[in-house]
């Protein structure tokens, strides 16, 4: 008998394994999920002087029982040569979010490397309503001039 994110134990008084289910875990507690979305901005790029400009979209959404508040951000962006940058700052594009459980926030903003292809990824650094400090990852995401990459 399978029971999912449950405890089951043996009731010998009906002879049948019963289900129940736990509270809650941390890891779902303190739950952010994160998406993005690059396109390449040809106007605002200069191939012949090596910059690539990409907007992208970032969406969100606390998973979680608890409502959190995105306090600072890392980003790890690099390019076709393996060359690095890394940014940090407090929230993003001038706001720190309060997400309440269910929340969305989605924003905007931009980035430009040497190579017509390269990646972004990260994390969100978020403290619960209970004063507890978590991350959120942000998961890889592609960076590239269309056609570069088939």
């Amino acid at each position: 008998m399978r029971c999912g994110i449950v405890y089951r134990t043996w009731a010998p008084k009906y002879g049948v394994f019963a289900c129940y289910h736990q509270s809650m875990p941390e890891a779902k507690k303190y739950s952010v999920a994160v998406t993005a979305h690059s396109t390449y901005l040809p106007d605002q790029s200069d191939e012949e002087e090596d910059r690539y400009v990409f907007a992208y979209t970032i969406r969100i959404t606390n998973n979680g029982n608890i409502p959190a508040q995105l306090v600072s951000r890392h980003w790890i962006i690099t390019d076709a040569d393996n060359q690095v940058q890394e940014v940090r700052g407090m929230g993003v594009v001038g706001e720190q979010p309060l997400l309440k459980p269910g929340d969305t926030f989605e924003y905007s903003s931009g980035s430009s490397i040497p190579t017509a292809v390269g990646t972004m990824r990260g994390s969100y650094q978020l403290v619960a309503e209970d004063g507890t400090r978590f991350e959120a990852s942000i998961p890889e995401f592609t960076l590239s001039v269309p056609r570069v990459l088939h």
